[in-house]
Parts: structure tokens; C-alpha cells; sequence
């Protein structure tokens, strides 16, 4: 069985005592067919000597297929933490969080756990020359391994929002799923190589301010998670041109605008179910279906179970 290094020993020179390590916050959750994530923030100390580390771990058993998974863990420090619930903090709720004394240094541990059922919706039958990815997310590479992946400038954007949002309840189980799909894009382009990170085939992209419109068109389809929007609408709301919108939003987030939103709402639909327990009827009005049964079928398009199924998991 293949056994991963232990994030912390990579990232420190010479490793804290367990006892030293004084965890300041954890968000984990545990949902059959999802993410399986850990958000661990600990307090910084000087002396401590560390570099920011990043891994993805491939584990593969041929006679155990039930166990395959894809890991990525990272191990970075230089964000802040804010003692007081950052919605409960004036200063950092005034935007004076630099100034706020209830802020520490923090040592983050993430670790994000892929499914082969979770993975399999990324992949597309089509003639693809990058033969790696896809024997990766179809568990088709026949041994474990384990990669150190490089923390990009997008991989570290996209790790920083994760540490230190606002949102709470079923706003942050979206938000989370959302980033956490930016950070497979990111370490599947790293590990594989075949291009730059921050280089775009699309020519307007290379205007701050048109990939800024694109980010912003992500964040408000996340917003309206239960409001379905029309791309002209998108458009409108972000003032860029529709053609713009979608070739953009498909380079810059490696997937089609429709593919995104309809996975965000599938993946918020399983949290409403299994975290929340909430009945089909209801999840289905809240995510604005038409009927229970177009809201079924999608669901199980996404996630290969009826709604029903996952409830009495």
C-alpha cells in the first residue's frame, strides 16, 4: 500500500513537536460521492523554518478499486487569523484587517480527498493528446505516487480565499466547492507541465481587467446558485461581450459555463440532502427546478444516485 509523506515533515526544516502545534480553527467535512475536506489553521511561531509545500497524491489499488482516491494537501503560512469570527470583528469587518489586533500569523494545513465517482465528471469522451490527466482522473495510471507540486501565484490566490472568507452555512459548502475545483485545475496544469500557468490562448485575456470580468462572472454564478441565469444576462452583469464571456470563462476555468454552474448546484444539492437533511421537494424548489423529476435526473447525471439514495446513506 502506498503511504504519502506527512505534509508538515516535508514543509519544515525540522519539524514541531505535536504538542507546539496549537490549532487555532478546523473546518472538515465527510460526504459520501464529494469532497472530503480538512481545513486546519495553527498558530505561526517565529523560529519555526518552513517552506510552503504542496502534494498530490495518487493512490491506487488494482484489486481494491473502492480505494483509489486523489489527494491534494498543501501546508503554507504568511495568511492571518483573526481570534474574533471575522463577522463579529469591527476592524476586520471595516476592511482595517491589517490593523486588527486580534489577528495572529497561521500555519494552514489543507487537505482535499477526490473520489473516482467524484472525478469522473470532469472527464469528457474526446481525442485528447493529454494522456496523463485523464489516466489520472479515470484511474487508469497503474501505480500510486506522489507528487511535490510548485504553489503558483493562481494556486496561492485560490488557497488564501479558502482561508479567509466571510461565508457561513450553505454559502460556504458552495464557495468551498467551487475553489476546490479551481485547485484540481491548477495542480493537474502544474503537475503536468505541458504549458505556463498564467499563459492564455485567448489574446483579451491578457488584460487585467477582462480576466478580472470573467472572475467576477464566476462569483455571481455562484451567487445566484438557486436563480438560474441566462449567459446574456452574465454578460450584462459583468460588461463583457457574450462570445468574450464564454471562451474566457473556459480558459481561465478549464470548464464550459453551463458544466460549472450545473456542477455547483449538484454539489450543494448533496450537501442540502446529506448535511441538512432536507427533503427532495424542497431542495429542488431551492435550487429553482421546474420539477422534482428534472431535479432528480440531473442529480443523478452528476452524482450516479437518485436524491432519494444519498438520503438514507
Amino acid at each position: 500500500m502506498h503511504t504519502p509523506p506527512d505534509i508538515l515533515a516535508l514543509s519544515f526544516k525540522q519539524a514541531p513537536m505535536q504538542e507546539q502545534m496549537v490549532l487555532l480553527h478546523e473546518r472538515e467535512q465527510q460526504m459520501p460521492g464529494s469532497v472530503q475536506y480538512a481545513i486546519k489553521r495553527y498558530s505561526h511561531h517565529q523560529q519555526w523554518n518552513m517552506d510552503d509545500t504542496g502534494i498530490m497524491v495518487y493512490h491506487y489499488e488494482k484489486s481494491e478499486p473502492k480505494e483509489n482516491y486523489l489527494e491534494l494537501k498543501f501546508c503554507v503560512s504568511g495568511n492571518m487569523y483573526c481570534k474574533q469570527k471575522d463577522s463579529e470583528c469591527n476592524v476586520c469587518r471595516a476592511g482595517l484587517s491589517k490593523n486588527c489586533s486580534d489577528k495572529v500569523n497561521s500555519i494552514d494545513v489543507l487537505s482535499f480527498k477526490f473520489s473516482p465517482a467524484h472525478l469522473s465528471q470532469f472527464v469528457k469522451p474526446r481525442h485528447t493528446t493529454d494522456t496523463l490527466s485523464e489516466d489520472i482522473l479515470n484511474f487508469k495510471r497503474p501505480s500510486s505516487f506522489t507528487k511535490i507540486l510548485p504553489l503558483c501565484g493562481k494556486t496561492r490566490m485560490v488557497i488564501e480565499a479558502l482561508l479567509n472568507h466571510n461565508y457561513t452555512d450553505s454559502l460556504e459548502n458552495i464557495y468551498i466547492n467551487a475553489q476546490v475545483q479551481m485547485l484540481l485545475l491548477y495542480s493537474m496544469d502544474c503537475m503536468i507541465g505541458e504549458k505556463e500557468i498564467d499563459t492564455f490562448n485567448c489574446k483579451f485575456l491578457a488584460n487585467e481587467a477582462d480576466r478580472d470580468k470573467i472572475v467576477k462572472a464566476r462569483e455571481v454564478l455562484i451567487q445566484h446558485i438557486g436563480e438560474p441565469i441566462t449567459i446574456k444576462e452574465l454578460s450584462r452583469k459583468v460588461a463583457i461581450n457574450e462570445c468574450y464571456l464564454k471562451k474566457g470563462f473556459k480558459e481561465m476555468f478549464g470548464t464550459t459555463i453551463f458544466d460549472f454552474y450545473q456542477s455547483q448546484r449538484m454539489e450543494h444539492a448533496r450537501y442540502l440532502l446529506y448535511e441538512k437533511g432536507l427533503s427532495v421537494t424542497d431542495v429542488s424548489m431551492m435550487l429553482g427546478y421546474s420539477s422534482i423529476s428534472h431535479f432528480s435526473t440531473a442529480f443523478k447525471k452528476h452524482t450516479g444516485l437518485k436524491p432519494c439514495e444519498l438520503l438514507f446513506r
